[in-house]
């Protein structure tokens, strides 16, 4: 049926698939949330920052 070099084939095609699949599992449920709520973070403080400036110069 199979040899043992397709065996072991098989195994490093079916470890290599599941290691990325539980990569792009970490990486959609914490890599880019906490990507993407630092960048929101960092834009408010940017607004912020524009903001306190401008009242800054009408005073």
């Amino acid at each position: 049926m199979f040899e043992f070099g397709q065996f072991l084939g098989f195994l490093a095609f079916l470890a290599i698939l599941t290691m990325g699949f539980w990569l792009m599992i970490f990486l959609t449920t914490v890599i880019v949330p906490y990507w993407l709520g630092g960048s929101i973070m960092d834009l408010l403080k940017e607004k912020k920052a524009k903001r306190e400036a401008a009242k800054e110069q009408k005073a």
